[in-house]
């Protein structure tokens, strides 16, 4: 099997491409399942987010992504869900949207702590505190069972200068909950293009993903895909596999799906 649980679209506003055309990029690289997960509209009251798509455009997206699936049916399957931040006091939201709509599943992807209009953004963190508090979240929402992995574990890295004690204790409770509670970390393709593109490490870290290997914990490959033309790196693809599987990691294809 060859999967992707990690497809965005152009509502989120950072994106590009129409639904169909991740469909028809997937379908060539000879994937046989993927999932569009785009960023959930979380219900902000007086607060306009520049990264996620706005709660009136949900139900668009739901339609769209079951249209796709029904219509390509036979040539690939397509499943339905969202990348969600974990914020504690809008998970009864979320859960609603989930029943309303259908939704087969919702991965962590968590670049905010706390919440996102007054959130820090965990891509930039610069203090230990911000390390140990975005360990802490998601520590709590592995404990939720809701989320069917965990999208760039290692976001944190992006931005904070030297992996330190700190990052070392946080990685280590993160992949111990992740073993306990039998969820998968990504290794996160677009991060590792970034990376490439930038010359400096980011996501996956690779110390990050040492300690992966060395627990033999589950890891899954996400593309992360903000455009069709991602799911055609076959190369970038293989090349994930192997090192995890160099490290000691255990790829898997299947995710928790309602």
């Amino acid at each position: 099997m060859k999967v992707n649980y990690h497809t965005h679209t152009t509502r989120c506003m950072h994106a590009k491409g129409a639904d169909e055309d991740f469909v028809k990029a997937a379908i060539e690289a000879g994937f046989d399942r993927i999932g569009f997960s785009d960023h959930t509209p979380w219900n902000f009251k007086h607060y306009v987010s520049g990264m996620r798509m706005p709660e009136s455009a949900l139900a668009g997206y739901v339609e769209s992504v079951q249209t796709l699936r029904e219509k390509y049916r036979g040539q690939i399957e397509i499943v339905l869900g969202l990348e969600c931040e974990y914020f504690p006091k809008r998970i009864p939201w979320l859960q609603e949207q989930m029943e309303q709509f259908g939704l087969n599943y919702v991965i962590l992807g968590h670049h905010f702590c706390k919440d996102e209009p007054h959130g820090t953004y965990n891509g930039s963190l610069k203090t230990a505190r911000q390390i140990r508090t975005y360990g802490e979240d998601v520590l709590a929402a592995l404990d939720t069972g809701l989320f069917s992995y965990v999208a760039h574990p290692d976001i944190f890295m992006r931005g904070y200068p030297v992996f330190d004690k700190t990052c070392e204790h946080v990685s280590a409770a993160i992949i111990e909950k992740a073993i306990a509670t039998d969820t998968p970390l990504e290794f996160n393709l677009l991060g590792l293009s970034h990376g490439r593109a930038d010359k400096k490490p980011g996501y996956p870290y690779p110390a990050f993903w040492k300690m992966v290997g060395e627990a033999h914990a589950k890891a899954i490959i996400g593309v992360d895909a903000h455009q069709p033309e991602a799911y055609l790196d076959q190369a970038l693809f293989d090349w994930a596999r192997e090192t995890l599987l160099w490290l000691g990691a255990e790829p898997v294809t299947e995710i928790r799906l309602k």
